[in-house]
């Protein structure tokens, strides 16, 4: 199962942002005045595409996970992870992974993947050498498996098995 919310901007909107002045000194090396972020749909299909690439065995360790595509953190997350900034954290695994899941738990809700939108497509201008595909993959990989105890080798190989 694979459940997404999200809003879009378009990217001059993000760099005008009065609550984060210091985003035009990211692009002074980058011409975006014509760039634009997707909007709700796109972003939403590329995240679909992202996930539906994953491996199917690594899926199917997920269980029924929602993935939603905030614009930040909010600010009980940042303060948990000592964050100074929203615009440090791209994504988020909250919940229980099915190694720890047993059959006489009490019913819980489903498990959320957090890819926080506005970081992401910040990072995907800074960095200009990555698709937004290649990002979204990258933060959906490490945050699941990261909560399963992966190691950074591990993931990697799960990025590279990604479509």
């Amino acid at each position: 199962m694979f459940i997404l919310c999200s809003r879009g901007k378009p990217l001059r909107a993000l760099v005008s942002d009065p609550t984060a002045p210091y985003l035009s000194i990211m692009f002074r090396s980058r011409d975006i005045s014509r760039l634009t972020a997707p909007d709700e749909a796109q972003f939403l299909e590329i995240a679909q595409q992202a996930w539906d690439g994953l491996p199917e065995q690594f899926r199917a360790l997920c269980g029924n996970v929602v993935i939603q595509t905030p614009d930040f953190a909010d600010e009980a997350t940042l303060a948990h992870f000592n964050m100074d900034s929203a615009y440090q954290l791209t994504g988020l695994y909250h919940g229980v992974d099915l190694t720890r899941k047993s059959v006489l738990d009490p019913a819980a809700g489903p498990d959320y993947v957090f890819l926080y939108r506005l970081p992401i497509l910040l990072e995907w201008c800074e960095r200009g050498d990555v698709t937004l595909s290649e990002i979204i993959t990258h933060v959906l990989v490490h945050e699941i498996g990261h909560h399963f105890g992966l190691s950074d080798d591990d993931m990697h190989v799960i990025e590279d098995q990604a479509d």
